[in-house]
C-alpha cells in the first residue's frame, strides 16, 4: 500500500511540475508577444486556457483522491499540501499570461503616433522585458525547488522580490511621466503598468511556492517579503 502511494505521489509531482512549466510558457510567451507586437503569438497563449484548466482539475482531483485513500501524515501530508499550493499559482500564473495576451491583441495594431512618442514606448518597453525576464528565473527557480526538494535555489527570494517591486514602481513612474508630457501615450503605458503589475504577481505566487517548498521540507512556515 505504501508502495502504491508513493509511487502515485511521485507521478502527481511530476505531472504538476509540468502544469507549473506549462503556465510559466504562458507568460512567457505573452510577455514575448508583446515586446514584438505579435497577435499571432498572443491568440495561441490564450487558446491554451482550456488546457491550463483542464490540468488544474485533474490535479486537484488526484490530491484529493490520495488524502481520502491512503490518509498521509507527516511529510508526505506536506507534500500534497504544497503541490496543491503549486497547482493553484501555476493556474494563476497561466492567467496572467492570457490576460497580458489580450493586451496584446488590443495594442498590437496601434501604430506609434509620432517620433516622440516613438522614443517613449522603446524606452518603457526596456524595463518591461527585463522585468519578464527576472519573473521568469524566480518562477523557474520556484519549480527548481519543488521538484528537487532543495531550497539552494530559492535562498535569495526576498532580496529578489525587493528587485521586482522596484522595478513596478519604476515602470509606473516612467508611464505616468511619459503619460503627462503625450496624452497620445496614455492608452499604451497604462497597458504597460498594468503588465507591470500582473508580473510582479506572478512574481508573488513565485514567493508562496518557495514558502511552500520551506513548509513541506521542515515543517516551519515562513513569509517572503
Amino acid at each position: 500500500m505504501a508502495e502504491k502511494f508513493h509511487t502515485e505521489l511521485k507521478e502527481l509531482r511530476k505531472d504538476t511540475v509540468a502544469m507549473a512549466q506549462f503556465g510559466r510558457s504562458m507568460l512567457t510567451d505573452a510577455a514575448d508577444a508583446l515586446v514584438r507586437q505579435d497577435r499571432d503569438l498572443a491568440d495561441s497563449v490564450v487558446a491554451r486556457k482550456g488546457e491550463i484548466h483542464t490540468r488544474e482539475a485533474d490535479l486537484e482531483e488526484r490530491c484529493y483522491q490520495l488524502i481520502a485513500l491512503y490518509q498521509p501524515m507527516a511529510k508526505d501530508m506536506r507534500v500534497i499540501a504544497c503541490t496543491l499550493k503549486v497547482i493553484t499559482a501555476s493556474m494563476r500564473i497561466g492567467r496572467y499570461g492570457k490576460v497580458i495576451a489580450n493586451i496584446v491583441k488590443e495594442i498590437a495594431e496601434r501604430p506609434q503616433i509620432s517620433p516622440t512618442m516613438s522614443l517613449a514606448h522603446n524606452s518603457h518597453m526596456m524595463s518591461v522585458p527585463h522585468m519578464a525576464d527576472l519573473v521568469t528565473g524566480m518562477i523557474d527557480d520556484a519549480i527548481t525547488a519543488y521538484e528537487s526538494g532543495s531550497e539552494t535555489s530559492i535562498a535569495d527570494f526576498s532580496a529578489r522580490d525587493d528587485t521586482i517591486d522596484a522595478l513596478r514602481h519604476s515602470i509606473f513612474r516612467e508611464g505616468i511621466t511619459h503619460m503627462m508630457e503625450d496624452p497620445r501615450s496614455i492608452t499604451r503605458c497604462t497597458h504597460y503598468i498594468m503588465v507591470a503589475r500582473y508580473l510582479e504577481r506572478c512574481a508573488d505566487h513565485a514567493c508562496k511556492i518557495a514558502e511552500n517548498v520551506h513548509y513541506m521540507e521542515t515543517g516551519e512556515r515562513i513569509e517572503i517579503h
